[in-house]
């Protein structure tokens, strides 16, 4: 079979990771495109990935790096999928994202409702993995009660009085802790505000804390209303983070100055590669007969891959998005149209060569 030609788009920590596992796999020819000549002198050497500077609010370049391509790949912030996903329904590209914003969802919906090819956004860890989790447990009840999603990207050795590391986009970490946040309470579907509902809980001997955050259920709140009585999604952080987060953003107002905010975080917060990714999910409600409970706890550390020391939250994403793409060449997903995380069998997902990563 000769090797897939891949578009994607954006050249940061999840962009060289992604390559990396493509190139090496030998089933893909990669060309990784992006504004930042610096960002694009980082990725990996390989003679599978080709380099490409565009910019991409440019519909006119986008289409042309497109052409001849199977699917585009964005790992770009959420802003660019404006530009991103109409191009590719207008080149005929499969279409997948990383983005845990709502707004941005909503819009490649839209275009996906008449199309030929797939769109597939969220195809990271939460959204994505998160939600193919939570609905292979809720599969295995008669009836639902709650759904409890929970999932952290930790360091391993926190330093500063917010216990974390950048290791995520600044932009969508921002993003998540500012938006409305949906849920289903009480079987009803609901806009709750991020930050709130605080809760404590213990793992393997460890105390965490857990807060709303906008974006990361997905599409599982359309998927499951009318069917569970309680379903939401909180972010995990160390204790301490969420306090000090409420003080910047909303005694502050940091989230009226976004810009501000991520130039304090990135100035001031270390990246690191040494992290624990933490998937914690619990499903409750009635089978044969009782009231039952399942749940699904993991962790995923930094490892290196490839010769290369990469931190668990760059692989958990990448192999996500990885593992959906290989699916869609191997048929295991629908061919084209909206196509949801929760559409993914979670054991299919598992076997796959970069899905393994989640094992």
């Amino acid at each position: 079979m000769s090797k897939k030609e891949i578009l994607l788009m954006g050249a940061g920590k999840i962009g060289e990771m992604i390559s990396a596992l493509l190139a090496d796999s030998d089933d893909y020819n990669v060309t990784v495109a992006d504004f930042s000549e610096d960002s694009l002198a980082r990725m990996p050497k390989h003679d599978c990935i080709k380099l490409q500077q565009i910019d991409a609010t440019s519909s006119e370049q986008l289409q042309a790096v497109m052409l001849g391509k199977y699917a585009v790949l964005s790992a770009l912030p959420y802003t660019m999928s404006q530009y991103i996903a109409p191009a590719a329904k207008a080149t005929g590209l499969h279409y997948f994202d990383l983005t845990e914003d709502v707004k941005s969802t909503r819009l490649v919906k839209k275009l996906a409702e008449d199309s030929e090819v797939a769109f597939i956004p969220q195809c990271g860890l939460a959204p994505g993995f998160i939600s193919i989790v939570a609905y292979h447990l809720a599969k295995k009840f008669d009836s639902l009660q709650n759904i409890h999603m929970r999932v952290g990207a930790l360091p391993k050795y926190p330093s500063n009085a917010l216990k974390y590391n950048l290791t995520w986009s600044t932009d969508g970490l921002i993003n998540e802790y500012c938006n409305p946040c949906e849920a289903i309470v009480s079987g009803e579907l609901r806009e709750v505000p991020p930050l709130e509902e605080l809760e404590i809980f213990n793992l393997d001997g460890l105390e965490y804390e857990a807060f709303n955050t906008s974006g990361g259920l997905g599409t599982l709140c359309e998927t499951l209303e009318g069917k569970v009585q309680n379903l939401n999604y909180r972010t995990v952080r160390y204790p301490g983070h969420r306090d000090i987060l409420k003080l910047l953003l909303q005694d502050l107002r940091l989230n009226e100055r976004q810009d501000l905010m991520k130039d304090i975080f990135e100035h001031a917060l270390p990246m690191t590669l040494q992290d624990v990714v933490l998937i914690f999910v619990t499903v409750s409600g009635e089978r044969n007969g009782r009231f039952m409970q399942e749940s699904y706890a993991h962790k995923v550390y930094s490892k290196e891959i490839l010769n290369k020391q990469y931190s668990a939250i760059q692989i958990t994403t990448a192999a996500g998005i990885c593992t959906m793409l290989d699916m869609m060449v191997n048929g295991d997903l629908p061919q084209k149209g909206f196509v949801k995380q929760e559409d993914t069998d979670f054991d299919k997902f598992l076997a796959n060569r970069f899905g393994a990563y989640y094992s």
